[in-house]
């Protein structure tokens, strides 16, 4: 049975380069960067490369990256970072969206609980903010602003440059959850006035458990961890030397690469929509198509259930999803769905397919041969399919 893997925006296969550096770090380079010796000094000079490469890629000071366990960890200690910061100064307003990735929506529900305010701006139904709503919401108690860069199950890309040039007018702190961006699309902080940003490594075919938080030289950053002096005194625990220089190893090869990746992914992206939207009838692509995540696929399919229709590509060897990784266990429908309007009985029919430079022509060809035919076949056996066939619903 042919194996298609389209979920790269759950987690991405590790690069061989990032591999080769990792198992070299296991291997001979095992020492402590905390340690005064030279086995502990090697792994720091390691680190320090490793930090100087990411800090290049995103357009940085190297003293401006700060490594984490992962995205949700970076989300978290931007957001309340920033919200004690405003807090001192009296304000505790902070404008966010309605279709988030809970690692900041939960933060923000916890804050809201300490008593800070939240305006969650409407992403619209084809998924985008609207700069002027962004303004308006804009108020004198504003602290902070975060909006995610590219959403992680419809994949649209947000006016960050837009937003950024505000925010640094008006005096904000701006912070972007871009997990889903960095490694596939050019970014340069300092370009698009971004004060704080979030990515994992995991995502641009680096390690899993390693992430980092990019925040802007002149923000005082408070630790919410307690325990040792690494990463300068804010955040505390043994370097993850291998995993951090497996990061940088990744996402210095994606960046080389993006131009010939957003290109080439982009392309089976397209392909994919085109066919699967013209063969299947009630199927709605969810989100804008421009701009859109080179590699992000998003549908609605009427009459099914996505969790019965991804076991079933998975039984033809195809891995989706039905939206984040992160909530695969929740038989509620997505929330970013839901905040595109989408009634319920529509949002539970979702397939997310999210493709890398890794996918084949070939692969596409099977994926549009497949899905049809299961959907067909989980059609046939839905009363709610037909219900809309007889013009009940």
């Amino acid at each position: 049975m042919k194996t298609v893997y389209a979920d790269n925006a759950a987690t991405t296969a590790l690069c061989p380069e990032a591999l080769e550096v990792m198992v070299s770090c296991l291997k001979d380079n095992y020492g402590n960067a905390s340690s005064m010796h030279h086995s502990g000094q090697a792994a720091a000079d390691v680190v320090f490369e490793a930090r100087q490469d990411i800090a290049a890629c995103i357009g940085a000071d190297v003293n401006e990256i700060y490594f984490t366990s992962g995205g949700t960890e970076s989300d978290n200690w931007a957001i309340t970072n920033a919200a004690r910061l405003g807090a001192k100064k009296g304000k505790k307003h902070i404008i966010s969206t309605t279709f988030e990735h809970h690692a900041v929506l939960h933060t923000l529900m916890m804050l809201e609980k300490d008593g800070f305010e939240v305006t969650y701006l409407d992403v619209h139904e084809d998924g985008y903010v609207r700069v002027d709503e962004f303004t308006k919401a804009l108020r004198d108690d504003t602290c902070l602003v975060t909006i995610m860069y590219a959403n992680n199950e419809i994949g649209t890309v947000q006016p960050v440059e837009e937003i950024g040039a505000i925010c640094k007018e008006k005096g904000v702190y701006f912070h972007t959850d871009a997990v889903q961006a960095v490694g596939h699309l050019p970014i340069n902080v300092k370009e698009q006035n971004i004060d704080m940003l979030s990515f994992s490594a995991h995502k641009f075919h680096g390690p899993k458990g390693i992430g980092v938080l990019y925040c802007r030289k002149g923000i005082p950053l408070i630790s919410f961890m307690q325990g040792g002096a690494q990463e300068r005194n804010k955040r505390p625990g043994t370097t993850n030397t291998p995993a951090i220089a497996a990061t940088a190893a990744a996402l210095k090869k994606s960046c080389e690469e993006m131009d010939k990746n957003i290109s080439y992914v982009s392309s089976l992206r397209d392909r994919l929509i085109d066919e699967i939207v013209r063969i299947i009838p009630r199927t709605r692509i969810n989100g804008g198509r421009s701009p859109r995540l080179p590699g992000n696929v998003s549908f609605c399919f009427e009459g099914i259930e996505g969790e019965s229709l991804l076991l079933y590509l998975d039984l033809k060897g195809i891995c989706g999803s039905s939206g984040s990784a992160c909530t695969s266990g929740s038989l509620d429908p997505s929330h970013v769905l839901l905040a595109l309007g989408l009634p319920h009985e529509i949002a539970h029919g979702s397939l997310r397919l999210s493709l890398s430079e890794y996918n084949t022509a070939d692969e596409i060809d099977y994926i549009i041969e497949q899905l049809p035919l299961v959907v067909e076949r989980l059609r046939d056996m839905s009363p709610v399919w037909e219900k809309i066939m007889k013009g009940e619903n």
